[in-house]
């Protein structure tokens, strides 16, 4: 008889959490109020989502300034 051969599954591998260092904060804290998330991320060299959510966890919030800018406010 002829056995078929099982497709293995791909398991996906999840990547080790990088962690912020504190000049990575820094910057953020610098920046987040009044740059894009997009180049922010950029120059940390991480994923948007990944500063927005750091943000969020801090606290920071786009300044109004900035929100009237883009036509937000």
């Amino acid at each position: 008889m002829h056995k078929m051969a099982k497709k293995k599954k791909a398991a996906k591998k999840k990547r080790a959490a990088k962690g912020w260092k504190p000049s990575e904060v820094a910057l953020l804290k610098k920046l987040f109020a009044n740059n894009p998330t997009s180049a922010i991320a950029k120059q940390l060299r991480r994923k948007t989502d990944a500063v927005k959510k750091k943000a969020s966890r801090m606290g920071l919030r786009k300044s109004k300034k900035y929100l009237r800018k883009l036509g937000r406010t």
